[in-house]
């Protein structure tokens, strides 16, 4: 994604090919002249068998060390309003299925859900057309953690890292705590999602019983006191989605720390990082993370084929191909 208005206005107009079923021009009324995504390299393509991401223990299965993010299927883009339109509104039930099963094809066989919006109808498609992925879900306030495990036979269920942060922030932890006893009694994995490091080192401390975490490497929880500490004083518009560079450094300490599993998210800062520093972004966060950690990367192939360069990317990472 490019950084600037122009940049982004620009790539908006054009649309990945790679996508198996999803048309060009026809498919997204694009106007005559319209720019168009550039065209693949010369050569054969890889077939996706060859291009597997590799895979890691947890609790009894094996789970791809990419996790498919939810956030852009439903417009979440944590950028603005604009970008989360556009995201909410190319995201048809069609094309959240075919990324779906395109990530299949690329080893990718588990999926940070969460049950907001059509959520639940677009994942009864997928495994009506035969998809499969291991449900890691982030449970937001109000959601019935019972209703969750009943209808949907999720691997893992997770306190939302927002209902967490917020909990922290108003000293009212032990509400967590709570849940996660509840969540236990369910018969899952039971997981505390966080954007604060000091949450997971709190939790650790105390000894709660849970069997990983979910840390985003920015820190975008920050009250607007803790804003202007980090800031000099200074405070930036829209505070809920402020990433400071050296935030991560400080997360993937306390995700070293632990000897749970964890999952790393927002490790290319909501599409902040710049299009050349992408495969950086993920070898620094594997090479920050412990080997039984994974990450979890939402993806928007409106522009490129996200699905296939991500898949890439960690499978030469973690391979040393």
């Amino acid at each position: 994604m490019s950084n600037t208005r122009r940049g982004f206005l620009q790539s908006s107009a054009a649309l990945a090919a790679g996508l198996t079923g999803v048309g060009s021009a026809q498919a997204q009324n694009m106007p005559p002249g319209a720019p168009q995504a550039p065209a693949p390299a010369a050569g054969p393509a890889v077939p996706a068998s060859q291009i597997q991401v590799p895979k890691i223990k947890f609790g009894n299965v094996e789970i791809s060390r990419m996790v498919l993010g939810v956030n852009p299927f439903y417009g979440f883009a944590h950028y603005n309003n604009t970008l989360g339109t556009v995201m909410k509104e190319w995201y048809t039930a069609d094309r959240v299925c075919e990324v779906m099963h395109q990530c299949n094809r690329f080893g990718i066989n588990a999926f940070n859900y969460v049950h907001l919006d059509r959520a639940p109808q677009d994942w009864a498609r997928f495994q009506a057309e035969g998809g499969k992925m291991h449900l890691i879900i982030q449970v937001t306030a109000g959601v019935d953690s019972a209703m969750l495990v009943k209808t949907l036979k999720p691997l893992a269920l997770q306190r939302q890292g927002e209902v967490v942060d917020k909990a922290f922030q108003t000293g009212e932890m032990d509400t967590v705590k709570e849940w996660c006893k509840r969540a236990r009694d369910l018969g899952v994995l039971v997981g505390v999602g966080t954007h604060k490091p000091e949450i997971i080192d709190l939790v650790e401390s105390e000894g709660w019983d849970v069997d990983f975490y979910s840390g985003c490497v920015y820190n975008r929880t920050r009250t607007t006191d803790e804003w202007k500490k980090a800031l000099n004083g200074e405070i930036m518009e829209m505070t809920s989605d402020i990433y400071m560079q050296s935030d991560p450094a400080r997360m993937y300490k306390a995700i070293r720390q632990t000897k749970k599993p964890c999952f790393a998210f927002k490790i290319l800062a909501a599409g902040r990082i710049p299009e050349r520093g992408i495969e950086h972004a993920f070898r620094t966060a594997f090479a920050s993370i412990k080997p039984i950690d994974a990450v979890y990367v939402g993806m928007f192939p409106r522009v490129k084929d996200e699905v296939r360069e991500n898949a890439e990317i960690v499978h030469r990472i973690l391979t040393n191909s």
